[in-house]
C-alpha cells in the first residue's frame, strides 16, 4: 500500500538575476482518463524514508539531476483520491498531503526526461504560473517564489557557485 504522503519539488535556477522554474509536462493516461498537464516533480515516498529523501530520489528518479541544494519551504497542501487510485491505498484513505520542496541548479544544467514526462521547460514565474494546472501546485510556486525571496541572499550565493 501506498503511504498518503507525496512530495512536490520545483527545481530552479538564477537566470539574469531572475528565477526560473523547470516545469516538466506529464504524458496522458488515457486509460485511467487523465489528460497531460505541466506540474514540479512529485512522487510518493518509499518505505521508511523521510521527506527530504523522497524529495532527492524522486528529482533523481525523474530528471536524472542531484540539486546543489534541496529545502522544504514550510508548506503543505492536501488534495482527494482520486476514485481510480483508492485501491493503492488503505481502506479509508481519503487525502494525500503533499510537501513542497525547492532544489537549486546552475544555468546549464539540463534534466533527462523519465517516461512520466515528454516536455520540460524552464520558465519565468509568471509563465509556469499559466501552464500550472492544480490549486495545490499554483500555490505551491507562489510559496516557493517567497521562500526564494526570503532566502535571497543565501541561494543567490549559491547558485553562484560552480557545480563540481
Amino acid at each position: 500500500m501506498r503511504q498518503p504522503v507525496q512530495v512536490l519539488v520545483y527545481p530552479v535556477r538564477l537566470m539574469d538575476s531572475e528565477w526560473n522554474y523547470l516545469l516538466f509536462h506529464r504524458v496522458p493516461l488515457p486509460k485511467l482518463g487523465l489528460p497531460s498537464f505541466w506540474q514540479g516533480v512529485t512522487g510518493g515516498l518509499e518505505g521508511d524514508e523521510s521527506l527530504e529523501l523522497a524529495a532527492k530520489r524522486e528529482l533523481l528518479e525523474e530528471t536524472g539531476l542531484v540539486s546543489s541544494q534541496i529545502n522544504p519551504i514550510g508548506f503543505s497542501y492536501s488534495f482527494p483520491v482520486q476514485d481510480e487510485w483508492h485501491h493503492l491505498y488503505a481502506s479509508g484513505v481519503q487525502e494525500i498531503v503533499e510537501h513542497v520542496f525547492v532544489a537549486l541548479f546552475q544555468v546549464g544544467q539540463e534534466p533527462i526526461l523519465s517516461i512520466e514526462h515528454d516536455e520540460s521547460k524552464w520558465c519565468r514565474k509568471e509563465e509556469a504560473l499559466e501552464l500550472l494546472k492544480y490549486p495545490g501546485n499554483i500555490e505551491g510556486l507562489k510559496r516557493c517564489a517567497v521562500f526564494l525571496e526570503s532566502h535571497n541572499n543565501a541561494m543567490h550565493t549559491d547558485a553562484d557557485k560552480p557545480r563540481r
